[in-house]
């Protein structure tokens, strides 16, 4: 067993309000749906893509195009409409600059994606529900 983990920062209330708008706006996208928000503005979408850290990849590079030069995703938030099954895409939303995350939770490795949370000094909120898209 690997214990108790715990998320050790908690989101600040204007990361709140854009994890729930990325999550309000992820209800539309397509399965593998990653959003990217900060400011009440979706920055991208990945969709998809067969696995997760492609879509979250995806979405950092769709930003990274779109406001080229400029630090936007520097304090974003992502929603993800499933668990992350592994931490790479904790570590890619990091390396971004991406200080919030909300996911479902429930993959075998939450644990792992917690402790990445923690490494990098993210807040990242469980939900608790799957809005995991097949239309």
């Amino acid at each position: 067993t690997h214990g108790k983990f715990e998320i050790e920062k908690m989101p600040t209330p204007a990361q709140l309000e854009d994890l729930l708008f990325s999550w309000y706006v992820n209800l539309s996208v397509r399965s593998n749906g990653v959003v990217i928000a900060k400011n009440g503005v979706t920055l991208a979408v990945g969709t998809g893509q067969q696995d997760r850290v492609t879509a979250v990849r995806q979405a950092i590079e769709k930003a990274r195009e779109k406001f080229k030069g400029e630090e936007t995703l520097e304090g974003a938030v992502m929603s993800s409409d499933a668990f992350f099954p592994f931490r790479d895409s904790v570590d890619a939303a990091a390396e971004a600059g991406i200080k919030a995350i909300a996911q479902p939770g429930g993959s075998v490795r939450d644990w792992d994606n917690i402790k990445a949370c923690n490494e990098h000094g993210i807040s990242m909120v469980f939900t608790g529900e799957r809005i995991f898209s097949h239309h």
